[in-house]
């Protein structure tokens, strides 16, 4: 038997309310406008193609004009130093006469005392860098590290003739009372060991300029491991101290490896500062051009401290040009240097991954 609902029309049945009504009946007006309306335009680049190559064409330039700088530094050196080339050849690299009356020169005691001021600086430095680094990144309570980190770098903020100055007139002293005379009386008579003391006990010298040095670039090395360090994942080195490696495996097997690339360019920024160092190394290194012993207390001179004393005074003519070698010396070392590293990098590379 049917019902009168049955035969009403479908607009006038009562909404159930377990079952909707026809899909059409529960649209909304701002539905409808939405469906119905167009998408909207995309959004326009903010940079165009001419835009894109004109960025393109000021970093080309910005690097060309780098290259440039190089190449014309390194011809005007050839240049001011082609006198003293064509009349000494490679001879002047091994020759230690540096008589400026006579016009013989020759730059084996300035090449051996940057050589000799270098290493004893990355050898106090870099050790002492890497234990500053360690301590800030991974030892030291968080009240400490801020204070600590930024004193560190305020070093690099002091004028290299303040250190200059300190080296001869406080540091030198202390070098002469404390250090040399004790060890000069220890190895007396001792083969090689007593002839690598020797020298007058004044505080100057290769060993005072070395240390004068490794002050001057810690701030820088240890700057850059700090920053290289906190660089790792701490994933990585949470994940070693759950396998229960100490502070020293942490270090050695997970953040060097992670970030051997940042700390050999922190190293090549301390060295390429200690080869390019002048007033510092002029006041405590003794200014010598002869070199009597290998002592690392002897008096000598290095290739800036040399330039920075005489090249105001050097007349034109095969001094000037000297002086140029020297300086056309010291750029080849730098870049020497530079591509060591970049070659010791590779092998680094080359080498990830090969069973030790």
């Amino acid at each position: 038997m049917s019902t009168p609902l049955e035969h009403a029309p479908l607009s006038e049945r009562p909404v159930s309310s377990t079952f909707p009504a026809a899909s059409t009946s529960l649209e909304l007006p701002a539905e409808r406008d939405r469906a119905t309306s167009s998408p909207p335009p995309a959004k326009r680049p903010r940079t165009g193609a001419a835009t894109d190559r004109l960025f393109g064409w000021a970093a080309k330039g910005a690097a060309l004009l780098t290259l440039a700088m190089l190449i014309g530094i390194l011809l005007s050196l050839l240049a001011g130093a082609w006198p003293a080339i064509s009349k000494f050849g490679l001879g002047f690299l091994t020759s230690s006469v540096w008589d400026p009356v006579q016009n013989e020169y020759g730059g084996l005691v300035m090449i051996y005392g940057t050589l000799a001021t270098s290493l004893i600086a990355l050898v106090i430095a870099v050790p002492v860098s890497f234990g500053i680094a360690l301590f800030l990144t991974e030892m030291s309570p968080a009240w400490l590290k801020r204070p600590l980190g930024t004193a560190i770098e305020l070093l690099a903020a002091v004028p290299s003739i303040v250190y200059g100055m300190w080296g001869l007139l406080v540091f030198g002293p202390i070098l002469s009372t404390f250090v040399q005379q004790p060890l000069q009386k220890l190895f007396d008579g001792v083969p090689y060991l007593g002839a690598l003391v020797s020298g007058p006990p004044v505080g100057i010298g290769i060993l005072s300029a070395g240390i004068i040095l490794a002050i001057m670039i810690i701030p820088f090395i240890a700057s850059v491991m700090r920053d290289v360090f906190e660089v790792t994942p701490p994933l990585l080195k949470e994940s070693a101290y759950g396998l229960g490696s100490t502070t020293w495996e942490v270090v050695s097997k997970v953040v060097l490896p992670y970030t051997k690339a940042g700390v050999i360019g922190g190293i090549m920024l301390g060295l390429g500062r200690a080869l390019g160092e002048t007033m510092a190394v002029t006041f405590v290194i003794g200014n010598t051009n002869q070199l009597n012993s290998l002592s690392v207390f002897e008096a000598a001179n290095s290739i800036t401290s040399v330039l920075a004393n005489e090249f105001a005074e050097a007349g034109e003519g095969l001094h000037q040009a000297s002086l140029m070698y020297l300086g056309l010396v010291l750029f080849f070392i730098t870049f020497v240097v530079l591509s060591l590293s970049k070659i010791l990098l590779q092998q680094m590379k080359k080498s990830e991954g090969t069973k030790s």
